[in-house]
């Protein structure tokens, strides 16, 4: 199944670019005039486009928990990093995001 992507404000604008080279869909809020927009405009965007949200915000996660219908959460937890490494984890952890992915999953944590 092919996904739709939408990368948060905290996360670089490289990781969509990654991502799109792979050929995935995938754009960061920058892309949309959304840096400065509220969790809230993401998440309905997201819903709207049925993209999963790459983000490294928890109060998505938290949202995720008690809101219906919810986007896919890709929720990343790890602290400060170079954007080298970050897209070094993407890339070793892609084929396991999405077999989450294809399984129903909701919130996939990458640490």
């Amino acid at each position: 199944m092919a996904y739709q992507y939408i990368v948060d404000a905290q996360l670089p604008p490289a990781l969509a670019r990654y991502l799109s080279s792979q050929g995935e869909d995938a754009i960061h809020v920058l892309d949309v005039d959304m840096m400065e927009a509220p969790d809230s405009a993401i998440w309905d965007l997201a819903l709207e486009q049925s993209r999963v949200i790459i983000t490294k915000d928890e109060d998505f996660q938290i949202r995720a928990s008690v809101t219906m219908p919810s986007p896919k959460l890709i929720w990343v937890r790890v602290g400060n990093t170079s954007k080298q490494a970050m897209l070094q984890l993407f890339e070793t952890q892609w084929s396991a995001i999405i077999k989450a992915l294809d399984s129903g999953e909701i919130l996939i944590e990458l640490q």
